[in-house]
């Protein structure tokens, strides 16, 4: 056996706490994501999100309709170029 040789302990290897870091970071992120998913809950689905999207639907079917009209007020409203 050798005599004269002494090990380091184990927290002075620098290997030790690159292994140790990756599980480390983890577990904090794991935590971290716990927290925000407590402090700050989903919100609701609306209890009429069927007739407030069939609304949204009709909307936007109004103003598709508008838009040939939009668009001839638009040009007739526009200076004409020098």
């Amino acid at each position: 056996m050798n005599q004269g040789f002494q090990s380091a302990p184990w927290w002075k290897h620098g290997h030790v706490w690159l292994l140790i870091s990756g599980p480390a970071a983890v577990v904090v992120a794991g935590l971290l994501t716990a927290w925000i998913a407590v402090a700050s809950p989903d919100p609701l689905v609306a209890e009429d999100y069927y007739r407030q999207g069939l609304e949204i639907n009709k909307q936007l079917a109004r103003e598709r309709a508008m838009l040939p009209a939009m668009q001839g007020r638009n040009h007739a409203a526009t200076p004409a170029k020098p």
